[in-house]
């Protein structure tokens, strides 16, 4: 794995913010899982890519 990319990781954080709350405002259904397994799910498949990438 590289180095993370700690001004990366905050501005994706801030954008996927933004776009929770445009979202919200909006009356629009969230793009995201719903819950934490659901997410978790998601993780899983970043997860075991970047291990087989390396």
């Amino acid at each position: 794995m590289s180095k993370f990319n700690i001004k990366e990781i905050a501005l994706s954080l801030a954008t996927g913010m933004l776009v929770g709350v445009i979202f919200k405002v909006l009356k629009f259904p969230l793009p995201a899982p719903p819950n934490i397994p659901a997410f978790m799910g998601i993780f899983g498949v970043w997860l075991g890519a970047t291990l087989v990438k390396n």
